[in-house]
């Protein structure tokens, strides 16, 4: 299982329920990244998707607590057990966790690989993903030359975890 996330130099990762900011090499990067395979989020990221509708070309999976919710085109899930069965259905390696913050603390347990967009400043924020840099079971395995967007320096990194982890299903 994988997961993805743009985060500041802090780890920040939104506020207010929005991501902190839209650089569109890394909407580009995320959609090449995750086309085709599943992609699991929170109703908070659901209801934050360009027009409120499911992202093309993928299968969206929902985890909401609200019994009555639904999202057209996505799978809504009500539970982590819930979750996990579900994803029984797919290889864990078309698995991308999208967020938000729930879903990351709830996933990235069972994540294997890490796709983190670094941009270089520090956003007033209200929600925080792990520095994967202090964490010492994850690893820096690539970073791409830093790129810029206006006056927003960020790079494109990957992790991997050194070690395996159980698989949640």
């Amino acid at each position: 299982m994988k997961a993805i996330v743009c985060v500041d130099k802090n780890w920040a990762i939104g506020a207010d329920g929005k991501p902190l900011v839209s650089i569109p090499a890394d909407l580009r990067w995320f959609r090449e990244k995750t086309m085709g395979h599943v992609v699991v989020m929170g109703r908070k990221t659901w209801d934050s998707l360009p027009n409120g509708r499911a992202l093309d070309g993928r299968t969206n999976i929902v985890l909401s607590r609200q019994k009555d919710f639904q999202a057209k085109g996505a799978v809504v899930v009500h539970s982590r057990d819930e979750l996990l069965e579900e994803l029984k259905k797919y290889d864990l390696d078309d698995i991308f966790i999208i967020g938000g913050s729930q879903i990351y603390t709830l996933m990235v347990p069972y994540c294997d690989t890490l796709y983190v967009t670094k941009v270089n400043y520090a956003y007033q924020a209200d929600t925080w993903f792990t520095n994967l840099d202090l964490v010492p079971e994850w690893k820096l395995v690539e970073e791409s030359e830093e790129q810029t967007c206006f006056n927003i320096e960020y790079t494109f990194r990957t992790y991997e975890r050194k070690y395996h982890m159980a698989r949640p299903v």
